[in-house]
């Protein structure tokens, strides 16, 4: 296609890749904030996207130049004067212009154009630069000129093709006469609105024989005011008189300075772009948010914890860890005794005691205080990584924070239930006191035994063995005694190793299941608030590149 070849260089010089980057930049930010701002709003600027998209990879040869204007200005018979043909018609032929008109000055490429402006064939004329003999200043080669319908008529099918064509032309071109050049209808609905397009913007005051040559003066005095009064003070102003022709040359000349700088169109796109991303900047806001408060978090862990019961089960580990414990180091002639103590580790079905993976636990549902306190604390969360947001974005942090509380409960249930608790492990020092009570055990049982059976042979025969001796201690005796008593002494002063350890259990126990908790936490509703936060910034990041920062 002619004019594509380095689009960013020809059409828009050096600033190319700075509009590129902007529209990048916006493009960004939309797909950031998708479901966070206002969709309007978004689809407004995505309309934005996709325009300059569309006007890039067309022709860098042409700038397309729209005139607007109301019924009566005169804006079909400038149409005519500018292109040296009787292309609109004006007047009783056509009291309100109810279809848009092009006319486009070679070279080629503008089929393309117009094809995107959405102007039929029938709507079109093409000058021929072999029928221009124009001087150079006042030469429109690479013009699309287009002759909009009037924006005061009383068809809505007119209202939205002036809307469509004045966001795709390149320069506006707003052509005012004396009756209506104050009309609030162009002021307010056009002129105001677009006070940030001031550069890629002129207006034509037509109709100028209409005026008496010692009140013109005064005329254009007030419509400055106006323009001021809109935002447009610095707007260049052209006066002109389609019937006559004066003033055409004038305009003629400062469409084509505008045609030859090729920057109607970069400075457009620029213009709308910088304008779509402002309304979103407004939107966003572009304050530093604050990160995650660990402190907080902290708290939320906590209350989380009680909530799920941490401190039951902790208090049911140390006990049962020292009941296990006991047992083990306990003589085994008095281990039953233990027996008689249910383990609460089992009546909370912890501890290996559930017995299918999707059995919940007996651990208490937390009470209405206790859920009364995570609310508190996931809400003092959200607040504090909120602040400074605009509403918007506060209220993503605020919906993300509970997203995700609906199973909370059965959530934190399954992460005790799969927390390995410790209390199985025998640590090295119980598993040697086991072995050695049950070595003294054999030693009582092998003694008692023995004099079992000496007794029975004193009984049942007058020349029986004598039981062995250590100083005047019989052996078996001694060994019956030394299992018991020493047996029994060392199940007690193992109980007092035995607490030691089973509270040190039960310290790794909450250490543990805190962290299961945290997990949770973390999941449901650390990662959330950080998602959205991290769109925020994206979107800010996208914002900022989009400005050109």
């Amino acid at each position: 296609m002619t004019g594509q070849v380095d689009v960013d260089h020809v059409l828009f010089g050096s600033g190319g890749g700075d509009l590129a980057a902007r529209i990048q930049g916006l493009e960004s930010a939309l797909v950031a904030a998708r479901g966070h701002l206002d969709e309007d709003l978004l689809g407004e600027a995505e309309e934005v996207v996709h325009r300059a998209r569309s006007r890039l990879r067309l022709s860098a040869e042409h700038t397309i130049v729209a005139l607007a204007g109301a019924t009566g200005s005169g804006k079909s018979s400038l149409f005519n004067r500018l292109s040296d043909l009787e292309l609109a018609a004006v007047g009783v032929r056509r009291p309100t212009t109810s279809w848009a008109m092009a006319c486009a000055w070679g070279p080629t490429g503008a089929e393309e154009i117009l094809e995107w402006l959405g102007i039929p064939p029938r709507h079109q004329v093409s000058r021929m630069s072999m029928l221009d003999i124009s001087p150079d200043d006042t030469n429109m080669q690479g013009l699309v000129l287009l002759d909009l319908p009037d924006h005061d008529s009383t068809e809505v099918a007119h209202h939205l093709e002036v809307k469509r064509l004045v966001s795709y032309a390149d320069l506006l071109v707003w052509v005012v006469d004396p009756q209506k050049y104050a009309d609030a209808a162009i002021h307010d609905g056009y002129l105001a609105p677009l006070a940030t397009h001031a550069e890629v913007m002129l207006v034509v005051f037509n109709h100028l024989d209409e005026i008496p040559a010692d009140e013109r003066e005064s005329t254009l005095v007030d419509l400055r005011r106006l323009l001021a009064i809109d935002g447009l003070s610095e707007i260049p102003l052209v006066a002109t008189s389609a019937k006559t022709g004066e003033g055409i040359d004038d305009l003629k000349r400062a469409l084509v300075r505008r045609i030859r700088a090729k920057r109607s169109a970069a400075d457009r796109l620029t213009a709308d772009a910088e304008t779509a991303t402002q309304r979103l900047v407004e939107a966003c806001g572009m304050a530093d948010p604050n990160n995650l408060d660990e402190r907080r978090q902290s708290a939320l862990v906590d209350v989380l914890a009680e909530a799920a019961g941490v401190p039951v089960v902790v208090e049911a580990v140390e006990f049962s860890a020292a009941a296990r414990r006991r047992r083990s180091t306990g003589w085994p002639a008095l281990r039953w005794l233990a027996g008689l103590r249910k383990d609460p580790l089992a009546d909370l079905r912890l501890g290996g005691a559930q017995t299918d993976d999707s059995e919940r636990s007996a651990v208490p549902s937390p009470t209405k205080v206790q859920q009364a306190r995570v609310d508190v604390a996931v809400r003092d969360l959200a607040d504090d990584a909120s602040q400074g947001l605009t509403p918007p974005w506060a209220d993503a942090v605020r919906r993300a924070s509970t997203s995700d509380f609906d199973d909370l409960h059965d959530a934190l249930d399954k992460a005790i239930a799969s927390t390995d608790l410790g209390v199985s492990r025998k640590p090295g020092w119980v598993q040697g006191l086991e072995i050695v009570q049950w070595l003294l055990f054999a030693a009582a049982v092998g003694g008692l035994g023995w004099l079992a059976a000496l007794t029975v042979l004193d009984l049942t025969s007058s020349d029986g063995p004598d039981a062995p001796t250590i100083g005047s201690m019989s052996v078996p005796l001694l060994l019956a005694l030394v299992g018991v008593v020493l047996g029994i002494c060392l199940g007690f002063l193992a109980r007092l190793a035995v607490d030691v350890s089973a509270r040190r259990t039960a310290e790794h126990a909450n250490h543990a299941l805190r962290q299961s908790i945290a997990t949770v936490a973390h999941q449901r509703v650390f990662a959330p608030i950080e998602a959205e936060l991290t769109a925020y910034n994206a979107t800010r990041t996208a914002l900022r590149a989009a400005l050109g920062h």
